[in-house]
């Protein structure tokens, strides 16, 4: 079994709605991003998603584009990131990690050249904003022969037909967009969620996890007891970019993680998701 699907049988088993919080690898630096990276476990997250730096990252809202600009400045590349999780892995065999990107950055490595290294540095799966499975022809046997997980989107206004097409191609999870716009929007509908995530769950057996708009511990709560996930980015990425040059800063994301992991386990004590 892999480290995604053990994560959440682990956390169905126990009743739990899974902490997915994201940040954008290299900032800072690389170098803090692994101990970044353990501050968010130690807080309770039970996977981390980690953004591959891009200069147009187009899913994204300002707060990341911002930290794709800082950690391309402090020279992040997707080598250095393999080294990161490869320094994660050292202290860290159980927490499952998805590098979230775009397509730019794995045809200039090439596909077969990505996925190996990804793999041999204890990288779970990928998710590709811009390849969706209808373009993934060349990727998918690629990482299914290192066990990679490919992860897709699933849109508010995905049609029916797609839908079935994106639970049956993709792998780990089914990440379900909470709303038109991109990362860190504000006009998330708990109760719009619901029923997105009831539609993806009449298709797919895969676990469903929720992101863009979960701002706040306040939504994460109000999001947990209808997804398997909840995806948490905008918000642990500008802590990182108002106190990254402070020593503090994990305590900082570890407090921080531990408030989101608290009120989604009070939003679904008692009743699982």
């Amino acid at each position: 079994m892999s480290r995604i699907a053990e994560c959440f049988r682990g956390c169905r088993a126990s009743g739990r709605t899974a902490l997915i919080p994201y940040i954008t690898g290299g900032d800072p630096t690389p170098e803090r991003t692994v101990e970044l990276m353990h501050a968010l476990v130690a807080g309770g997250a039970d996977l981390i998603e980690v953004g591959v730096p891009f200069s147009d990252p187009m899913a994204d809202g300002p707060v990341i584009q911002a930290a794709c600009s800082r950690a391309l400045a402090a020279g992040t590349t997707p080598q250095s990131l393999f080294e990161v999780v490869r320094r994660f892995r050292q202290d860290d065999d159980r927490t499952p990690v998805v590098f979230m990107g775009y397509a730019n950055i794995l045809e200039a490595a090439g596909y077969q050249a990505f996925v190996e290294q990804a793999a041999a540095a204890g990288v779970d799966g990928l998710l590709t904003v811009d390849l969706p499975p209808e373009e993934a022809d060349e990727l998918s046997p690629v990482a299914a022969e290192r066990g990679i997980d490919l992860i897709y989107l699933v849109a508010p206004n995905t049609s029916a037909q797609r839908l079935e097409r994106v639970c049956t191609a993709g792998g780990g999870f089914i990440y379900a967009v909470a709303l038109k716009g991109v990362t860190g929007a504000a006009n998330l509908d708990a109760q719009q969620v619901a029923a997105q995530v009831t539609a993806i769950r009449c298709k797919a057996e895969l676990p469903v996890a929720v992101g863009f708009g979960v701002r706040d511990a306040q939504s994460a709560a109000a999001l947990a007891p209808v997804a398997d996930g909840v995806i948490v980015g905008s918000a642990l990425v500008r802590m990182i970019g108002e106190c990254g040059d402070t020593p503090d800063l994990p305590a900082r994301l570890e407090d921080a993680a531990r408030a989101l992991r608290r009120a989604m386990d009070e939003a679904t004590a008692g009743g699982g998701t």
